[in-house]
C-alpha cells in the first residue's frame, strides 16, 4: 500500500509492506534539492563511484539473482567523465531489486528503505534526520494499526466459538451426559478445528511450546484468525446438518487450505503438514 510522509514540508511516498522491507520515493526525497528536476538529482548520485559500490553491496546481500559481472563493467566506468547512470539503467543491467523505477502520473524512482536513507544522506544529512522521524511515526501507526485488527479478529473468533459450541450443545451432546462428558466433546470439536487449520491438537502445540505464555490461537496470524472464525462457522453448521466428524474434518482441512492459499496467494499453503 502506498503511505506518506512529511520530512520539512516535502512530501515524501513510502510503498509500505507492512514490514522492515519498505520502498521510498528518491524522487520525493530528491526534490528537497532540485524540485523542478529531481531524476536530475538522482543521477548525480548514481553517477558516484562510492554509490555504486553501496548499491552493488546491498544487492549482494540481499539479492541471489545480482549480476556480477555486470556490476564489475560499471564500477570500471564509474568516474569518468562520460560515466552516466540512470535507475533504469542500472537495473536492466544488474538485476537489482533495490531499486524501482515506475512511470506514470505517480511514478518515479523507489529503493528499498536502506538505500532511501543512504541517498537521503547524501542530498542532506539534516533532511535525512526529519526523513527518519516521521517514518519511525508511520511504522508505530502501522504496528497499532496491525495489533488492533489482530485483537478484533480475536475478538471475532471467540464470538464464533460461543455459536460453534452452542451447536454442539444443540446438535451433539445426548441428554444426561455428565459435564465432563460435555467438557470432552467440545475439546474434541475445538481440536478437530485446531488440527484442520494448525495441523495439531491444543496440547501437542504446547508440548512444542513449553515457554508460550498463552495457546495456540493467541499465538495465531491475523490471516490465521480470520480463517479460524470462519471454519468456526462452518462447522456449525455441518454439525447442524449431521456430517460425522471424521467428514467435518477433511471439508474443513481442505477449506482452511484453500482460505489460507486465497489470503496469502502462496502455492506452498496447498498442503499444510503436521507439525508446522
Amino acid at each position: 500500500m502506498k503511505a506518506t510522509i512529511n520530512a520539512k514540508g516535502t512530501e515524501i511516498t513510502i510503498l509500505s509492506k507492512g514490514d522492515e522491507n519498505d520502498f521510498i520515493s528518491l524522487t520525493d526525497i530528491a526534490r528537497y534539492k532540485n524540485p523542478d528536476e529531481p531524476k536530475d538529482v538522482v543521477k548525480n548520485w548514481m553517477r558516484s563511484r562510492s554509490t555504486i559500490e553501496f548499491l552493488g553491496l546491498w544487492e549482494q546481500l540481499n539479492n541471489p539473482d545480482f549480476k556480477g559481472v555486470e556490476f564489475d563493467s560499471l564500477i570500471h566506468e564509474a568516474g569518468s567523465n562520460a560515466f552516466t547512470l540512470s535507475p533504469q539503467k542500472w537495473i536492466a543491467a544488474t538485476n537489482a531489486v533495490g531499486v524501482l523505477s515506475k512511470s506514470g502520473r505517480n511514478g518515479g524512482t523507489f529503493a528499498h528503505k536502506d538505500i532511501a536513507f543512504e541517498f537521503a544522506s547524501w542530498v542532506s544529512a539534516e533532511f535525512k534526520l526529519y526523513i527518519i522521524k516521521d517514518y519511525q511515526r508511520l511504522k508505530a501507526d502501522e504496528n497499532s494499526r496491525i495489533s488492533l485488527e489482530w485483537n478484533m479478529n480475536r475478538v471475532i473468533s471467540k464470538i464464533n466459538y460461543k455459536i460453534h459450541t452452542d451447536a454442539i450443545k444443540d446438535n451433539l451432546i445426548p441428554k444426561l451426559v455428565s459435564k465432563q462428558q460435555q467438557a470432552f466433546t467440545y475439546a474434541s470439536e475445538a481440536d478437530m478445528l485446531n488440527v484442520a487449520l494448525f495441523g495439531k491438537t491444543a496440547r501437542e502445540w504446547k508440548e512444542k511450546n513449553s515457554e508460550a505464555k498463552g495457546n495456540m490461537r493467541d499465538e495465531a496470524t491475523i490471516q490465521q484468525l480470520v480463517v479460524l472464525s470462519n471454519l468456526e462457522s462452518m462447522n456449525a453448521e455441518l454439525i447442524k446438518q449431521g456430517v460425522p466428524q471424521n467428514k467435518r474434518l477433511l471439508v474443513l482441512n481442505t477449506m482452511a487450505i484453500d482460505q489460507m492459499t486465497s489470503i496469502l496467494g502462496s502455492n506452498a499453503l496447498r498442503r499444510l503438514e503436521k507439525g508446522k
